[in-house]
């Protein structure tokens, strides 16, 4: 075989069109706060590391409250991201959804007090705007990212140069 040869068999063969990265990089991103939420350090006051509600005393950097449940949202969320992300439709769907989710989530938060027994998740102001911040951006990514890899692209993943075949 020639180095000119253009096959693809020692080659990946995935090709992810832009939103399917984006809903596959933001399900890792949430693996990782999940699992962070988890290791002693990062979260601050883990000894008061609760189940669920609005006593737990953890915080994610020292600035965003924290239970196991609401950890366990976060990794749920980010295997969703992940596995949504191998079809287009659907990887643009995760984006728009959690999106609007989390912009609900952020209402959730400004309308229940941070010592309220609803507030079981539990948020605090920073989650509270994290939450609108996140919201904001995965709507957007969501409507923004291509569906498809332009022709450029295309062709630069084909062929043995960048733009082709050098002459």
């Amino acid at each position: 075989m020639s180095s000119t040869s253009t096959s693809t068999s020692s080659r990946p063969s995935v090709h992810r069109s832009p939103v399917s990265l984006t809903s596959l990089v933001v399900g890792i991103a949430f693996l990782a706060v999940g699992v962070l939420g988890f290791v002693p350090g990062i979260t601050t006051d883990y000894d008061q590391l609760s189940g669920a509600g609005h006593h737990s005393g953890a915080h994610l950097l020292g600035i965003f409250q924290v239970s196991v449940l609401h950890n366990l949202l976060h990794l749920a969320f980010g295997v969703l991201g992940v596995a949504l992300a191998r079809w287009t439709a659907t990887a643009r769907l995760f984006l728009l959804v959690g999106g609007v989710a989390y912009l609900g989530l952020w209402v959730f938060g400004l309308a229940t007090a941070d010592d309220s027994g609803a507030n079981f998740v539990p948020v605090n102001a920073a989650d509270d705007w994290l939450h609108l911040g996140l919201g904001i951006g995965m709507v957007l990514l969501g409507l923004v990212m291509p569906r498809r890899s332009s022709t450029g692209t295309a062709t630069a993943h084909q062929g043995p140069t960048a733009g082709g075949r050098i002459k």
